[in-house]
């Protein structure tokens, strides 16, 4: 998980660039389950499991969610469930 690969994929809300220098994570399922429901990108969004992260590293946005200031390693992540749209969490 790389911010800086975006490219012209839009983030979750509709962001057409990084909203900080690192990677948004959740640490509970409702907050996962929240940012499914914001989905601004006009398609379905899958969720992945990170391992290696340790939680008092996570700092917090200026809208005041956590991320992870820098890069997750490929082999540090894991799917977990793909193709979730707003609809099929309400």
């Amino acid at each position: 998980m790389d911010w800086t690969r975006m490219g012209a994929a839009p983030g979750i809300a509709g962001s057409r660039r990084p909203e900080v220098e690192g990677v948004f994570l959740c640490a509970e399922r409702w907050e996962a389950d929240w940012f499914i429901r914001l989905n601004n990108t006009g398609g379905p969004v899958d969720i992945w499991a990170v391992e290696g992260v340790e939680l008092d590293l996570l700092q917090t946005s200026p809208e005041g969610f956590r991320y992870f200031p820098g890069k997750i390693d490929a082999r540090q992540v894991q799917l977990v469930e793909q193709d979730l749209t707003a609809a099929a969490e309400l």
